[in-house]
C-alpha cells in the first residue's frame, strides 16, 4: 500500500502538470478561453457513455493487468503528445483527438486503480485506504500545479508532457509488485471466481446491465446519487463561484483568490487525514455533511470581508472532503465484490452528467442573481432537499400484519415448531 500511495503521487502530479499546461497550451494556439473549456469537456465527454463499459471491462479482465496496460496507453498518449508538442507540429484537432482517446482509457483506468488500490488492504481498512487515497490527490495536485510552472519556465511545454509519461511508467512498473492484503485474499478470489463466470458468457451487454440494474435497485445508491448530483450542481464549483466572489464584490484580485484557493486545498488535505479515520462511513453522514457544507456555503455567500471568507472556506473544504470520501466508501463497498467496477462505471456516467452540467447552471445562476445570491440559493436548494429527504424517508412505515387464531392455529404452530 506505501508503493501504490508513492505511485499514486507521482501519478497525479504528472496528470495536474499536464493539465495545468494543457489549458495554457490551448490558449496558446487559439487564444480562446472557449476552445480551453472545449478541450477539457472533449476529455470528459467519452465517460458519459463509456464509463459502464469500462467498468464492466474491470470486472470482467485481472485487475492488475488492466491498470496497468491503462497505464501504458496513458504513458504513450503523453509521450505523443510531448512529441508533437516538441516538434511544433501539434494543432487543435490533434490536440482535441488526443483528449477524447485519454478520456476513453480513463473510463476503464479509473476503476481499476480504484479497486486495486482496496486490494491491498484487509476489507476492513477499505475506508482508510480510500482515505489515503483522497490524501495523495490532493497532494499531488498542489505539487503539479507548483511543478508545471517550474517545468515550463525553465523546460518547455513538452517537459511537463514528457514527465507525465514517465509517471504512468513508474505507476505501471510498480503494479506486478502488488500483492493482496491477507483479509482482501478471499473477497478478490469471489471476485475472480465470478469473473470468470462472467468471461463465459456470449456477450457483455448482460455484464453491463447487471450493474446497471444493480445500482437502480439499490436505495442506498440511488440516496448517495441524490445527495451528491445536488451537492454538485448548486454548491462545490467552489473555483467559480468564489472567483467571482472575490474579484467581485469583495474586490479582491488574483492574489486574493490564490489564498482563498491555497486554503482550499490545504481543507481538502485536512479533510482526507479526518476521512482516513472513517470507519463505518454511511450515506447518512454523508447528507449530514452534505447539509453542513450548504449550510457553510450560505454563511460564505453572506461574508462580508475577504478575511471572513477565508475564515469559512477551510471547514467548507474539511466538510466537503470528508463527505467525499464517506461516499466513496459507501460506494466501492456495497456492491458484492464481482459487480464494483461495473457499479463503479454507472457513477462515472452519473458523475460526467454533472460535471458537464453543474458549472454552466450554476454560471447562469451567478448571471440572475450575482456570486452572493449563487451561493446562499444553491445553500439553501441543498439544505432544503436534503431535510426533505431526510423527512420523507423518516415518514415511511411498515403496515404490521395481524394473525388471528383462525389463520395460525395453535396445533399447526406447534407443529411448525
Amino acid at each position: 500500500m506505501r508503493w501504490w500511495s508513492v505511485a499514486n503521487f507521482v501519478s497525479n502530479a504528472g496528470t495536474w502538470m499536464q493539465l495545468t499546461v494543457q489549458n495554457l497550451l490551448v490558449l496558446q494556439i487559439t487564444g480562446s478561453a472557449a476552445a480551453t473549456g472545449l478541450s477539457m469537456s472533449v476529455q470528459a465527454a467519452p465517460a458519459l457513455l463509456m464509463s459502464v463499459l469500462g467498468g464492466a471491462a474491470v470486472d470482467r479482465w485481472p485487475r492488475k493487468l488492466t491498470a496497468a496496460v491503462s497505464q501504458a496507453l496513458l504513458a504513450v498518449i503523453a509521450f505523443t503528445t510531448a512529441t508533437l508538442v516538441a516538434l511544433d507540429r501539434l494543432d487543435m484537432t490533434t490536440l482535441m483527438v488526443l483528449a477524447a482517446v485519454t478520456g476513453m482509457v480513463a473510463t476503464v483506468d479509473n476503476p481499476a486503480c480504484a479497486l486495486l488500490g482496496n486490494d491491498l488492504v484487509p476489507a476492513e481498512d477499505v475506508p482508510s485506504a480510500i482515505g489515503v487515497g483522497a490524501l495523495v490527490f490532493n497532494a499531488g495536485r498542489l505539487a503539479g500545479a507548483a511543478l508545471a510552472g517550474v517545468t515550463v519556465g525553465f523546460l518547455g511545454t513538452a517537459a511537463a508532457y514528457f514527465a507525465n509519461g514517465f509517471s504512468f511508467l513508474f505507476v505501471t512498473a510498480v503494479i506486478p509488485f502488488l500483492r493482496p492484503a491477507a483479509g482482501a485474499v478471499r473477497q478478490a478470489a469471489v471476485g475472480q471466481a465470478a469473473v470468470g463466470r462472467a468471461a463465459r458468457r456470449p456477450a457483455s451487454g448482460t455484464s453491463v446491465r447487471e450493474g446497471l440494474a444493480f445500482f437502480a435497485r439499490r436505495p442506498r445508491l440511488l440516496a448517495l446519487a441524490g445527495v451528491t448530483g445536488i451537492s454538485a450542481v448548486f454548491g462545490r464549483n467552489y473555483g467559480l463561484t468564489l472567483a467571482v466572489l472575490v474579484t467581485g464584490p469583495l474586490a479582491g484580485g488574483a492574489g486574493a483568490f490564490g489564498t482563498v484557493s491555497t486554503v482550499l486545498a490545504a481543507g481538502g488535505i485536512v479533510g482526507a487525514v479526518l476521512g482516513a479515520r472513517l470507519r463505518r462511513p454511511s450515506v447518512r453522514l454523508v447528507g449530514a455533511l452534505a447539509a453542513t457544507g450548504a449550510l457553510l456555503q450560505i454563511a460564505a455567500g453572506l461574508s462580508p470581508s475577504l478575511a471572513m471568507l477565508v475564515v469559512l472556506v477551510l471547514p467548507m473544504a474539511v466538510v466537503e472532503s470528508v463527505s467525499d470520501t464517506a461516499g466513496t466508501a459507501v460506494l466501492q463497498t456495497d456492491p458484492p465484490a464481482h459487480l464494483r467496477g461495473r457499479v463503479l462505471g454507472v457513477w462515472g456516467s452519473i458523475g460526467t452528467v454533472w460535471s458537464l452540467g453543474g458549472p454552466p447552471a450554476l454560471g447562469l445562476l451567478m448571471e440572475l442573481a450575482g456570486p452572493r445570491g449563487a451561493l446562499i440559493t444553491g445553500g439553501a436548494v441543498i439544505a432544503l432537499s436534503l431535510a426533505s429527504g431526510h423527512l420523507l424517508h423518516r415518514r415511511r412505515v411498515t403496515t404490521p400484519v395481524a394473525l388471528t387464531k383462525d389463520a395460525a392455529p395453535q396445533e399447526a404452530l406447534q407443529t411448525a415448531a
